[in-house]
């Protein structure tokens, strides 16, 4: 089995939702996603994230540690939550994310783990 990271994508460029968008049936829809995902046994982990200016970036160079308010990178897109499943492949963990992206009402990039 393999564990792939199901990242969320937000443009944070624009309002995160529309006034008309129902946020409430997003959010239930989300919550049984993780619960048919933990009763399926392969949930390992997920989480939502604050907005990327709640972001600091820690960077070491010659030994001297700088902090930065913000996010790495200057992006409009922006991971803005993720789940960790444990999968047997990836077709598997593509018919997950389907479902997760309808959940969540967004897309979702899959990506495996590195082995170790």
């Amino acid at each position: 089995m393999t564990e792939y990271l199901f990242s969320v994508h937000h443009d944070y460029s624009k309002p995160l939702f529309d006034p008309s968008f129902d946020v409430d049936a997003m959010m239930r829809d989300t919550a049984a996603f993780n619960e048919r995902a933990q009763k399926a046994g392969i949930y390992v982990f997920a989480g939502g994230l604050e907005a990327p200016d709640t972001a600091t970036t820690v960077t070491v160079r010659e030994g001297e540690t700088l902090t930065t308010d913000g996010p790495f990178a200057e992006a409009r897109e922006r991971i803005g939550g993720f789940w960790v499943l444990k999968l047997p492949d990836l077709d598997t963990a593509l018919d997950w994310a389907a479902e997760a992206s309808a959940a969540c009402r967004g897309p979702v990039e899959v990506r495996p783990f590195q082995g170790v």
